[in-house]
């Protein structure tokens, strides 16, 4: 886990597209925040991991949406029962359960489905969000993160100072 996050670090501070970067954290966030048993979480983790993102921020960040997707579950099953249910939409899940191999993809499950299109719903303005961050992380935060006397003070420790010589 540390060596994803020196490599997040390193991607934050390299001359990686900030599109690039912020893409991996919604991605992310959107894997992290679905249910892990079923079959259209997997399809997409394959899918995601041969898009050009950057995967230690991918990781990581599903890691965290794992964790704040429990707390989300009650959002999710209100926003999953009201897709399950809508009219128009009813015809299309009826066919999607019947077609042997899709219904495994548990999208019938409120959990699933009100994550699915939390995550999608929630993806722009997060996309948005990170990308501003990651501009400003390199222009503002970093170099003056950098030049802090307590941050240089830390770099004196040794085992600090070896992470650091592998994130520059």
């Amino acid at each position: 886990m540390l060596n994803k996050l020196i490599e997040l670090l390193r991607a934050l501070n390299a001359n990686s597209k900030p599109s690039q970067i912020a893409s991996s954290f919604c991605i992310g966030l959107l894997l992290g925040f679905m249910p892990k048993t079923n079959l259209l979480w997997y399809m997409l983790v394959v899918f995601f991991a041969f898009i050009r993102i950057n995967k230690a921020g991918y990781w990581i960040f599903m890691l965290l949406g794992s964790l704040l997707g429990h707390l989300l579950d009650p959002i999710f099953d209100v926003l999953g029962y009201s897709v399950l249910t809508f009219k128009p939409l009813e015809a299309f899940f009826s066919w999607w359960m019947q077609v042997p191999f899709l219904a495994f993809t548990k999208l019938n499950n409120s959990i699933v489905c009100g994550s699915l299109v939390f995550g999608i719903l929630a993806f722009i303005p997060l996309f948005l969000f990170w990308f501003g961050f990651v501009k400003v992380w390199r222009k503002w935060i970093e170099p003056a993160f950098n030049n802090s006397k307590v941050l240089k003070t830390i770099y004196q420790i040794p085992l600090i100072a070896k992470i650091a010589g592998q994130i520059k």
